[in-house]
């Protein structure tokens, strides 16, 4: 990892860290909700984790694909998904993103060019790469970016893609959120190296290690990757060290993580981070930062409120979502 960047232009920081707020006090929300049981099934939230989704996501164009993981609310919300068709998706209602069919871990909009949200771990990665080899054989310039966890490092789909995308010089990006623990068990347990990036040499591709709650440092990391790709030079593999200040999912307290490393993790909050930045340089003062939060809350008040008067799917919604006429 490396501070040598050049800083983004005041604005732009100011718009990351809104969409940052934005993302937490939504994943907060989603919280509340499903504790009050508005929100069923299950939720995987990305509170700790937003640098990333939002470093990232600003590198891309609307036309680039983007594949993402069971936590993805953050991704989704980066890339321009509408709050209140995420939160009556979660609802299970008729206006969500996949018709109230799907829930928290299918959050999908072809409109927006985010072809997958997927439960099962690693399972975008083919479809990045799919994706990205259209691109390649049209002859345009997108790019498709995967996120996926730690854990899915692992397993043979992430190697395959890999192997496939060098052997392609596929325009595809591969950004790793190392949080540390695959669902309930620290890395060192399943994973015999720190960093998850030294996996990109055995398949001669770049592989960049990021401060993952770090949005400048993310975003500079991943313009690079986009810009390698559409020159056809094919993918990269971004490793985004980040720490999710919550359990796995739903109720989870986290009680096998050990209290030093929770407290120098939310020491390094992406927030703070940003928000510090933005205070050094005078563009955010205390007075800004809660009229922010206030403006944010609302708008997820409303979109709660409208979510929750929606209609849910039907039979026939679910019928025609499974078979093809």
């Amino acid at each position: 990892m490396t501070d040598q960047i050049q800083p983004v232009p005041i604005e732009t920081l100011k718009r990351w860290y809104r969409a940052m707020l934005r993302i937490r006090l939504f994943e907060e929300k989603v919280q509340e909700l499903f504790m009050r049981n508005v929100i069923q099934g299950t939720t995987h939230l990305c509170v700790g984790q937003e640098a990333t989704s939002v470093g990232v996501i600003a590198a891309l164009e609307p036309e680039d694909y983007l594949t993402m993981t069971y936590r993805g609310h953050g991704q989704a919300l980066a890339r321009g998904m509408r709050m209140e068709a995420i939160f009556a998706e979660l609802m299970g209602k008729r206006t969500g993103v996949s018709l109230g069919l799907g829930g928290s871990m299918h959050l999908t909009d072809a409109g927006l060019n985010v072809i997958g949200c997927f439960a099962i771990v690693g399972a975008g990665l083919p479809v990045a790469l799919g994706a990205a080899m259209s691109a390649k054989l049209r002859g345009n310039r997108r790019v498709s970016v995967t996120f996926l966890g730690d854990g899915a490092t692992n397993i043979g789909t992430f190697h395959e893609a890999l192997n496939m995308a060098s052997v392609w010089r596929a325009p595809v990006i591969f950004v790793i959120e190392n949080n540390l623990y695959g669902e309930y068990s620290p890395i060192r347990t399943t994973t015999p190296i720190d960093d998850l990036a030294e996996r990109a040499k055995p398949y001669r591709i770049p592989g960049v290690i990021v401060d993952g709650n770090d949005c400048e440092q993310v975003y500079a990391a991943a313009e690079e990757a986009v810009e390698r790709a559409r020159r056809g030079e094919g993918p990269s593999l971004l490793e985004c060290k980040t720490y999710r200040h919550r359990g796995h999912s739903r109720a989870d307290p986290a009680k096998y993580r050990p209290s030093e490393e929770v407290r120098l993790w939310l020491a390094r909050d992406p927030l703070t981070i940003a928000g510090d930045r933005l205070r050094t340089r005078g563009s955010l003062t205390d007075e800004e930062d809660a009229r922010l939060r206030r403006e944010i809350e609302n708008e997820i008040d409303a979109a709660v409120d409208q979510a929750q008067k929606a209609a849910f799917p039907t039979v026939e919604d679910a019928r025609a979502s499974v078979y093809s006429g």
